[in-house]
């Protein structure tokens, strides 16, 4: 089977999700770029813990063609649309964890409240405007809330979260949630004191444009 690797770690990352209580059921979706034309993506309705790689499908970023007996995720094509907007964008995973949700049910915006979420997210999380799932609006209105941020919050929805691979979507993941519970509780006790946005906006930068690689590159060495 062709690309075979690529669609375990789809499967894998499924499990994970499920796991650590990101998603519930069968909701939320996730994919990953093999190519300028494809990428690999959860089939519709199918449980992540009986996922195996031949489940996984091939979908077409430009038309939303694809293979395979298993029909795509309904939000393929938002997926399609991200990597088609942020070449640098390998993997991207939509959650429903409950924090994230419940600030996605208020239409907030995050601010800048913790180190880890400016420097991987952005200089906020923001609230995409309500659209119905799948269409082609919503997926207009993310993109413009992910603009910058590697993550966005679809109102009375869920979350959305970009990495350059698999393992980064899945930290981007874990730290929308943790940063929607630092806010949401933070609300106790007199509110959150937000980091300066323009010192937000160099972390983030900093980390994606130099931190982060001098990682890789350490990583691929220790190989």
């Amino acid at each position: 089977m062709e690309l075979l690797q690529e669609r375990q770690l789809v499967c894998d990352a499924g499990k994970r999700l499920i796991s650590t209580g990101l998603v519930a059921g069968t909701w939320g979706n996730i994919s990953l770029r093999v190519d300028d034309q494809h990428m690999l993506i959860t089939p519709s309705g199918q449980e992540y813990e009986k996922l195996t790689p031949k489940d996984i499908v091939l979908v077409n970023m430009a038309t939303l063609e694809y293979e395979g007996h298993l029909k795509p995720s309904m939000e393929r094509g938002l997926h399609a649309a991200v990597y088609q907007d942020r070449k640098d964008i390998h993997a991207v995973i939509h959650t429903h964890s409950i924090n994230a949700c419940v600030i996605a049910s208020t239409r907030q915006t995050v601010p800048p409240v913790i180190d880890d979420m400016v420097q991987i997210i952005g200089p906020s999380l923001k609230t995409a405007e309500y659209a119905i799932s799948g269409s082609k609006k919503l997926t207009k209105k993310v993109l413009k809330a992910l603009k910058g941020r590697n993550a966005a919050l679809l109102a009375n929805h869920g979350g959305i979260c970009l990495g350059r691979d698999m393992e980064e979507a899945f930290t981007t993941c874990q730290l929308v949630e943790k940063c929607c519970r630092i806010y949401i509780e933070s609300q106790c006790i007199g509110g959150p004191v937000e980091i300066n946005k323009l010192e937000a906006f160099a972390m983030h930068e900093y980390y994606m444009k130099i931190y982060s690689k001098k990682k890789r590159q350490l990583k691929d060495q220790a190989r």
